[in-house]
């Protein structure tokens, strides 16, 4: 990604919903309360995708489809466009395995 635009059109969405453990699954809560925070912001997303080392961009004008009150996601670059992982420490985007 040196010197060209990258195209965030194909990085993973991340909507705070889906990390909120106020939240159900009907709600759109999609991992275990658990392993879930108590109302993330879009920017504290940031934060720790920065901290993973993971390329991500903050889209504060777009909403959630199921509560449009709820502003703001966050797209992450998992992997590269060859399929490289960004960073080998995270094999996959799935936090609660069996």
């Amino acid at each position: 990604m040196e010197g060209q635009i990258p195209d965030v059109k194909k990085w993973v969405i991340l909507y705070p919903v889906y990390i909120n453990s106020k939240k159900t699954i009907a709600e759109g809560r999609r991992i275990c309360a658990a392993k879930a925070c108590e109302n993330p912001t879009c920017a504290e997303i940031a934060d720790c995708c920065s901290y993973l080392k993971l390329n991500s961009v903050i889209e504060n004008d777009k909403a959630y489809p199921r509560d449009f009150m709820q502003r703001g996601r966050v797209r992450v670059l998992l992997k590269r466009e060859d399929g490289t992982l960004c960073n080998p420490a995270i094999p996959s985007s799935g936090i609660c395995s069996s």
